[in-house]
C-alpha cells in the first residue's frame, strides 16, 4: 500500500521481498474469505483498537473502511457485507485482488525484487541478501513492512527487532495474539470431536478483581482442536487470557452454549422434559444442544452434569473451562507488541532515523479479527507513504 501511494505520486519505488513472492501472509488470510474491513459505525470500529486507538485513529480517518471499499472498487473487486457486518470481496478470496494490485503497481513503475531479505544498514546503505549475493541500497527514503512474528514460515519472522534495537529504536516485546488456547480435553472427546465446530456460543473472560473487574465477551463460532479451541469468539479472548496466565494467574474461559435463550427460559423447558429420558437426549430435545455441546459441558463438569434444572441451565449459560496456555507465534493470526508510538514521529518516521518509516503490524498495535488488522495495515501503509511523500519535499 505504501508502495502504490509514493508511485502514484512520481517517486521511483523498490519492493525487497525475503520471500519467493509476495504478499503470502495476505493470500492465507483470503484463505477463509479476505474479511478485509468491517461496516459498523467508525467509533464502534475504533473501540476495538482499545488502548491503540488513539494512536491509530488518525491514520484510519485518512483512510477509513470505506476508502478500502472504494480503493477494491478500483481493482475491480466488488464487495459485500455479511451477516456480522463484515466486509468480503465477492469473489471470497484474496488472489484476484493480489493480481489486479500486482498489475497496479507494475503499470505505476513498481520494481520487486523477491528472495532479497533484509539485513540492516551498512553504514548509510541498506544491505540485503539476494539470490545472486548481497546487494545494497542507497533510498532517498525507505518505508519498513516487515510484518509483526505471526505465521513466520509466511516470512514475516520478527528478527527485524534485534536490528532496530542496535540503533536505538524502543520496540514493546512480540506476543501472539488471536490465538487459539489449550484446553485439557480428555481423551474420548479429543478423538470424537476434534476439527468439529461449536455454532453460535459466546465467550467471556473476566480480567481484574473487586469493583475494577470488567468482563471481556465474544460471540460466534468456535473450533474444537487437538489442542483446544480456536476461531474468532476465541481469538477475542485470548489476549486477556495471554496476559493472566503471564501473572501466574489460572484463568477461566466461560462459554454460553445457547446465548439466544435466557436462563429462566432454559430452567423451564428442561423442567418441562418428559421423565425418564437420558441427560443427552433431554438436552437435545429441550434446548436444542448439539451431540458436541452436550460433550462440551460434560468436559467442563468433570462428565457428571448438575441434576437439577436451575443448575443445568446455569452451566449452559456459563460453561467454565480451564485454560492451560495458549497457542504460541507459529499459529497465532497476529502479534502484539513492536515499534513503540514514542519511537515515531505522527508520520510514523522513526525519530532516531530520519528518512526511514515503519508501516503495518510491525508497529505496537493490536485488534481482533474481523477487518480491523488489514484495515489498519492498509491505513497505517497509507500513513507511512505521505509522511515519507512530505519528507522528500521537504529535503528537496
Amino acid at each position: 500500500m505504501a508502495a502504490e501511494v509514493l508511485s502514484a505520486a512520481g517517486v521511483s519505488v523498490t519492493i525487497y521481498e525475503r520471500m519467493p513472492s509476495v504478499a503470502r501472509k495476505l493470500l492465507i488470510a483470503g484463505r477463509g474469505g479476505l474479511n478485509i474491513t468491517h461496516s459498523e459505525a467508525f467509533d464502534d470500529f475504533m473501540g476495538r483498537y482499545t488502548g491503540e486507538a488513539a494512536w491509530l485513529r488518525p491514520m484510519i480517518e485518512a483512510f477509513p473502511p470505506a476508502a478500502t471499499v472504494a480503493w477494491m472498487a478500483g481493482l475491480g473487486q466488488e464487495s459485500f457485507v455479511g451477516s456480522s457486518g463484515r466486509v468480503f470481496p465477492k469473489a471470497m478470496k484474496a488472489s484476484p485482488l493480489l493480481r489486479a494490485w500486482l498489475a497496479r503497481l507494475n503499470a505505476l513503475g513498481v520494481t520487486i525484487r523477491t528472495r532479497t531479505e533484509w539485513r540492516g544498514w551498512d553504514g548509510a546503505a541498506l544491505a540485503f541478501d539476494g539470490p545472486d549475493g548481497a546487494v545494497r541500497a542507497t533510498p532517498d527514503m525507505t518505508v519498513l513492512a516487515l510484518g509483526g512474528a505471526s505465521w513466520p514460515k509466511l516470512g514475516s519472522d520478527g528478527r527485524w527487532v534485534e536490528t532496530l534495537k542496535a540503533r536505538g529504536i524502543g520496540i514493546a516485546s512480540l506476543a501472539p495474539a488471536n490465538m487459539g488456547v489449550d484446553v485439557a480435553w480428555s481423551a474420548p472427546f479429543k478423538t470424537r470431536f476434534a476439527g468439529e465446530p461449536v455454532k453460535n456460543i459466546a465467550s467471556r473472560v473476566t480480567v481484574g478483581a473487586g469493583g475494577m473487574a470488567a468482563k471481556i465477551t465474544a460471540r460466534g463460532d468456535a473450533v474444537v482442536t487437538s489442542y483446544g479451541l480456536e476461531g474468532g469468539v476465541i481469538y477475542v479472548v485470548s489476549h486477556p487470557l495471554r496476559d493472566a496466565m503471564a501473572r501466574g494467574a489460572a484463568p477461566v474461559l466461560t462459554i454460553d452454549l445457547r446465548p439466544d435463550m435466557d436462563e429462566g427460559l432454559i430452567a423451564d423447558r428442561l423442567t418441562l422434559a418428559a421423565p425418564g429420558q437420558s441427560s443427552a437426549n433431554v438436552l437435545r430435545k429441550a434446548v436444542k444442544l448439539s451431540p458436541l455441546a452436550i460433550n462440551l459441558l460434560r468436559e467442563g463438569f468433570g462428565r457428571e452434569l448438575p441434576r437439577e434444572a436451575k443448575a443445568l441451565a446455569q452451566a449452559i449459560k456459563a460453561l467454565p473451562l480451564r485454560v492451560t496456555g495458549v497457542q504460541g507465534m507459529a499459529r497465532a493470526i497476529s502479534s502484539a507488541g513492536g515499534v513503540m508510538r514514542d519511537a515515531v514521529e505522527p508520520s510514523l518516521m522513526l525519530r532516531a532515523l530520519p528518512g526511514v518509516f515503519v508501516a503495518g503490524e510491525m508497529l505496537d498495535w493490536s485488534a481482533p479479527t474481523g477487518g480491523y488488522l488489514l484495515q489498519a495495515s492498509l491505513a497505517s501503509g497509507v500513513a507511512a507513504a505521505r509522511g515519507a511523500l512530505a519528507w522528500l519535499e521537504r529535503a528537496a
